[in-house]
């Protein structure tokens, strides 16, 4: 284990599923987020070029990006199944949001944003958002964290 591989291992931050429109719906598991920007507000992901959503996401005008339930059911289908073998949509109940943009019904609050930039950041793609379209409810609430879920086995390697 590495120095930096110990520093990264005292972090935990939320997990999302993040959702690309495209001629099928694509989704994953994401632990790479944030908010980048205030004013005006900006949110980055960093989606793994081995994962199908990648593909899907480099085409894509606008991402979805969904804070998950305690419960693990959204991470363990967006980040231990692969959309190379299963259609994971067929297995949850979603709709098309605004953009047409795929949102997760059971998500507890989520947001839909224009891709503004993409960069090649090594084994990740970052894409920068500007939130559009956002549902969260008023008070704060209990969202699923990475030491929550590091026990997933990952659909496809980093």
């Amino acid at each position: 284990m590495t120095g930096f591989d110990a520093f990264t291992g005292l972090l935990d931050y939320p997990m999302y599923v993040v959702t690309a429109a495209g001629p099928e719906p694509a989704g994953c598991l994401v632990g790479f987020a944030g908010q980048c920007s205030i004013d005006p507000a900006r949110f980055t992901v960093w989606l793994s070029k081995a994962n199908r959503t990648h593909a899907v996401a480099l085409g894509a005008r606008a991402l979805g990006v969904h804070l998950l339930p305690p419960d693990h059911r959204l991470a363990e289908l967006f980040g231990g199944r692969t959309g190379d073998d299963c259609d994971k949509f067929a297995e949850t109940a979603w709709h098309r949001g605004p953009e047409g943009v795929p949102v997760l019904d059971r998500a507890p609050a989520w947001f839909v944003g224009a891709v503004l930039d993409r960069a090649d950041w090594g084994d990740h793609t970052g894409f920068l958002l500007e939130p559009r379209h956002v549902h969260a409810p008023g008070p704060a609430m209990p969202v699923l964290s990475f030491r929550e879920v590091a026990d997933i086995e990952a659909g496809h390697p980093a």
